[in-house]
């Protein structure tokens, strides 16, 4: 339920149009996937979600209506419609579709016509997703309309990665074009310290199964971490109006300064805000968005890094004093209800508590430091974080399931060794 200043009206979200959140990367710990089912299920929503298996923490939520079995993959997508028909007929009635990842989003995008008889989603052209997604399409694009982006080179040939390498210089950042195709176990982007790690990953993309083609390897110039990682999130109409939309400072990063937020603040940053906001006009993409930045303080500028045509996983850090969130703004909106105004909440904290314990644990204690403070500094994020990705009062078989996996885990990890 939430409160519109403006029309002294309160506005609730429709029960009657169900939630079917489509995954279609295997990740256990995707903790965007609970903070959907909680932000929605906990306004009224009946909230289906496509699920690996029992093993994922966030089919133990209660405000899961129901899992389904996990889906083809989006590149036979014939048998994903036909999956995606058997779960509509089980629903019983249209639902709102709402892919969790960049290959859902470009899928969606693709076969809106197949999907339209079964499921509502914000319709756009149908190749937006893809280009945006696409870290190739993404640059190119960029240059043809002045957004300022890290500079780039992509090698053909160990000579060019030696080039790439004295031009940008070490470290830098790898990122494949494709990330959504990659396979198991391989990073989407990479901070590279040496020549030889820069040549090993070249290598790779000569020994990938063409099947899972992740395009073509990008060296980007590492911007000095001093000027922070941004992200902006939001929601755009049909007629690219932003209905909501909102600017984070990302604190602590996994893997650091090249994966996705551990700790983040909502920072107020009008002037990206408003970068964002073009951006997202100028290449046509609807629906919800997750932008991210780095601020180059030597040149004042914000450069874009990638852009995310789907809802971001730390969507939950944006939740405005009312209680309104992307997720909830996606459902009014779809459903035909009004999007009341926003009231900002700056300066509210999101945690993701396993990776930010996992990486605590790899940080080397400062010799003489003594242990009580060392462990008070390690834990000030925890008692200062409003949202957790994971612990919520209200629901805790998830954050105790995913407590049992990640032990689990660290146990294989330490056998392996």
């Amino acid at each position: 339920m939430f409160f519109d200043t403006r029309a002294r009206t309160r506005t609730r979200l429709d029960p009657a149009l169900p939630v079917l959140l489509l995954r279609t990367d295997r990740n256990l710990f995707h903790h965007g996937t609970l903070a959907a089912i909680r932000s929605l299920g906990r306004a009224g929503v009946p909230v289906h979600a496509i699920m690996e298996e029992r093993g994922n923490p966030a089919s133990r939520s209660r405000y899961l209506h129901r899992g389904h079995p996990w889906a083809p993959p989006a590149g036979r997508p014939a048998e994903l419609l036909a999956h995606l028909a058997a779960i509509g007929e089980r629903i019983g009635r249209p639902a709102l579709l709402v892919p969790m990842d960049d290959a859902g989003a470009i899928f969606v995008a693709e076969h809106a016509d197949a999907l339209a008889s079964g499921f509502v989603f914000p319709r756009q052209d149908p190749g937006v997703p893809r280009g945006v997604a696409d870290k190739a399409r993404l640059l190119a694009a960029c240059g043809n309309h002045g957004v300022h982006c890290p500079p780039s080179r992509t090698p053909e040939s160990a000579a060019d990665v030696d080039a790439a390498a004295e031009e940008l210089g070490l470290p830098l950042i790898a990122k494949w074009a494709r990330p959504w195709r990659l396979g198991p176990g391989m990073r989407s982007t990479t901070l590279v310290r040496t020549l030889g790690t820069l040549h090993r990953l070249f290598a790779a993309t000569r020994d990938r199964d063409p099947d899972g083609d992740a395009g073509p390897l990008i060296l980007q110039r590492r911007i000095p971490a001093a000027g922070g990682d941004w992200f902006f999130q939001g929601f755009f109409d049909d007629k690219l109006d932003c209905l909501f939309g909102a600017t984070g400072r990302k604190h602590l990063a996994h893997p650091p300064q090249a994966g996705h937020t551990v700790a983040g603040e909502w920072v107020d940053n009008p002037e990206l805000e408003r970068l964002a906001v073009r951006i997202v006009r100028l290449l046509g993409c609807r629906g919800l968005v997750d932008l991210d930045f780095r601020y180059d303080a030597a040149d004042g500028v914000h450069h874009l890094l990638d852009f995310n045509p789907r809802i971001g996983a730390q969507f939950r850090l944006f939740t405005d004093r009312n209680g309104l969130d992307l997720a909830r703004v996606l459902h009014l909106h779809q459903s035909g209800r009004p999007v009341p105004a926003a009231r900002p909440a700056q300066g509210r904290n999101l945690l993701v508590e396993n990776h930010y314990l996992q990486r605590s644990a790899r940080r080397p204690r400062r010799l003489g430091a003594p242990r009580p403070a060392a462990l008070r500094e390690a834990l000030r994020p925890l008692r200062e974080a409003d949202e957790f990705a994971w612990y919520a009062g209200d629901d805790l078989p998830p954050f105790l399931a995913m407590g049992g996996q990640s032990a689990l885990r660290a146990v294989e990890r330490l056998r392996t060794r």
